[in-house]
């Protein structure tokens, strides 16, 4: 089989945020949970919810709804945490990702991706990495290493180290 006839194909981890699908590289998502509780941390940004004790580690936990201008996420029966790994400077950092509920793992090829869009040079867009073409709809498939900046990625790493510094 000649390597140029076959198209590269890459899964995805889907999850809704409001009507709006999203997806995630799977080589970046470790696991899924059900919703727990979240210990909340002062002074920290409001798309940042608090911490969760995942065995026996500290893992901040991010509102992505509140991230992307939306509304709170409520906590219904489909609510989860997608626990991710983030590259940040050449350091791994782990993160969950609160979201409305988890969809599928779907594989997309090359050509379903279309380039994310454009939108002038006041909205930023770089954390999207492309727009998945599936049935009639658009799924928003994420950069996550570039969804949080670093500044917010660092305040995120301090709410971790003083939470697991105290204990």
């Amino acid at each position: 089989m000649s390597v140029t006839g076959m198209t590269e194909t890459t899964q995805y981890l889907t999850f809704k945020l409001e009507e709006e699908i999203f997806a995630l590289d799977i080589s970046k998502v470790r696991e899924v949970l059900d919703f727990t509780t979240i210990t909340k941390v002062p002074r920290t940004p409001e798309f940042m919810r608090g911490v969760i004790n995942l065995r026996g580690n500290v893992v901040p936990v991010v509102d992505m709804r509140l991230k992307f201008g939306m509304t709170k996420t409520e906590n219904t029966v489909h609510t989860c945490i997608i626990i991710v790994e983030i590259n940040l400077d050449g350091e791994t950092t782990v993160l969950g990702a609160l979201a409305d509920a988890v969809q599928e793992v779907i594989e997309l090829g090359t050509e379903q991706i279309e380039p994310a869009p454009k939108i002038g040079t006041r909205l930023r867009t770089d954390f999207i990495q492309g727009m998945g073409k599936r049935d009639e709809g658009f799924i928003i498939i994420l950069d996550i290493d570039k969804v949080f900046s670093a500044d917010e990625l660092s305040l995120v790493q301090e709410a971790e180290g003083g939470i697991s510094g105290n204990s």
